[in-house]
């Protein structure tokens, strides 16, 4: 329940909160509170998941990317996230998202989303996402342009571009196990 607090904290503190260029890496602060723990007493893996939620709404916001969104009917749809892990996050320690784009193709956004706190990178969760509009998938296009940035993609690195081909071969898969199975 505190991501619901934190989200309304966020969008409460909006208009008060530096407004951004969409390449620029946007920096979104929290603590960690009593419900994000597990059992070994620190963030629970998949609290990230949800952390790197909010600080992309931060991110829309913040770089105007609500406005294309808002302009089409479009909402932000995750397709995959992939996170790594370094150092623990403890109950009330002050942290810090940052988060930026990485690049785009022609139907994923790619954004990266680091947990810092006092300098350091504790973990980094990555997000390749698309906005859907009823039941049509905007292109990035539409937003880059929209957004003043190059037409361009910056140069994915091998790891992402790999990762990105394996996540399209794995819903290949799932696509396929839902057909009906046909007798032999």
């Amino acid at each position: 329940m505190n991501l619901w607090f934190r989200l309304t904290r966020l969008l409460l503190s909006r208009p008060w909160r530096r407004i951004a260029g969409p390449g620029e890496t946007i920096v979104t602060t929290m603590r960690v509170w009593p419900l994000d723990l597990d059992i070994n007493r620190h963030v629970t893996n998949g609290r990230y998941f949800s952390m790197a939620d909010i600080a992309r709404t931060d991110y829309l916001f913040r770089s105007g990317a609500y406005k294309v969104a808002l302009a089409y009917r479009a909402l932000p749809i995750v397709g995959d996230n992939w996170g790594k892990f370094r150092k623990e996050l403890k109950l009330f320690q002050k942290f810090e998202i940052h988060t930026s784009m990485l690049g785009w193709d022609d139907k994923w956004v790619f954004m990266k989303h680091e947990f810092r706190r006092e300098g350091r990178v504790l973990g980094t969760v990555i997000m390749r996402g698309v906005f859907r509009a009823g039941r049509d998938v905007l292109k990035p296009q539409v937003f880059i342009e929209a957004l003043g940035l190059p037409a361009a993609s910056p140069d994915l690195p091998h790891w992402l571009a790999q990762w990105s081909a394996s996540c399209d071969a794995l819903s290949a898969d799932l696509r396929s196990a839902e057909q009906p199975q046909l007798a032999g």
